[in-house]
């Protein structure tokens, strides 16, 4: 059965990485966005940002699961969520789809590459291109590493941020349980 959860950010992030949506995101459901993002990218799964973006989503997953049981549920994610996470584990992982996707080592990223990487990553190609408009203050076409990171933070741990149209603020998030 579905229903309509809040829209916090929580409940948004958590529905996006349970890409099956049945309530629980697996240890194989979050290291494929590892491998979507590659993909996407045109990244060989070989390559060290690649290795590098694997283990650090790793070290994320190991964070959230805090029974050990090899799936988070909302109730672990939204335990777990928090700038201290954040700091601790998101940031370095967010960061490394981001290198990933950063093919010329820059430290930003284009429209077209910004929208693979979140597409890839579980948002809506809409949703991406909204928050890439959002986040390109400057109107330069670029989006720097730091103030992405940034605009996931504040809006992970404060609930708004340029990032928010990237997980669909405003539309309702469904919820499936079995």
């Amino acid at each position: 059965m579905s229903h309509p959860l809040s829209d916090s950010p929580q409940h948004r992030i958590f529905a996006m990485l349970d890409v099956d949506g049945d309530g629980a995101v697996t240890h194989a459901e979050y290291l494929a966005r590892v491998d979507r993002v590659a993909s996407a990218m045109g990244r060989d799964a070989g390559h060290p940002v690649v290795t590098a973006a694997r283990a650090a989503h790793e070290a994320v997953f190991a964070d959230m699961d805090a029974d050990r049981d090899g799936r988070v549920t909302f109730e672990e994610y939204r335990t777990w969520v928090g700038h201290e996470a954040f700091e601790r584990s998101c940031r370095p992982a967010l960061g490394s789809l981001f290198d990933i996707a950063d093919l010329d080592a820059d430290g930003r990223l284009n429209r077209d590459a910004f929208i693979r990487l979140r597409t890839a990553a579980g948002n809506a190609g809409l949703n991406a291109a909204a928050a890439f408009d959002a986040l390109d203050t400057d109107g330069d076409g670029l989006i720097d590493r730091d103030a992405y990171l940034d605009g996931i933070k504040t809006f992970v741990t404060a609930g708004s941020s340029p990032m928010a149209a990237a997980y669909g603020a405003g539309r309702p998030v469904l919820e499936t349980r079995t």
